[in-house]
């Protein structure tokens, strides 16, 4: 038994003050999907079948371009966010540490990708 009162021993225990802010993006990035996925199935139908200069030619366009790389952006967050989330849930140790490093690191280094390959696309068109 101990004599410590039980506040104490759950100080410094508790929330890390970010778990609103982490539920918030998650709603933001899949509001901005709910929104943009429409658009990008709308563009791949619209682009079925045409040669690959169209295909340049039509993705190099500013509006399309921004709404597409929003799209890219907002798909990996909202994936990155989700995948912490389940190793949160389920992974405990030193596993769950080397899995969440290795989940933001993909994720950043598939959104450069993708940034980049755009970005190619747009200035070289």
């Amino acid at each position: 038994m101990s004599l410590r009162d039980p506040l104490a021993t759950a100080r410094g225990l508790g929330s890390a003050k970010d778990g609103t802010g982490h539920w918030w993006t998650q709603r933001l990035t899949a509001l901005a999907l709910l929104l943009l996925t429409p658009w990008f199935a709308w563009l791949v139908l619209g682009l079925v079948g045409a040669d690959q200069g169209t295909t340049r030619a039509a993705l190099a366009q500013p509006l399309t371009a921004s709404l597409l790389l929003a799209f890219l952006v907002s798909l990996f967050w909202h994936a990155q966010l989700g995948m912490q989330v389940i190793i949160e849930d389920y992974v405990h140790g030193w596993l769950e540490v080397a899995l969440q490093v290795a989940i933001k690191f993909a994720y950043a280094f598939a959104t450069l990708a993708s940034a980049l390959a755009l970005g190619r696309i747009v200035f070289t068109a």
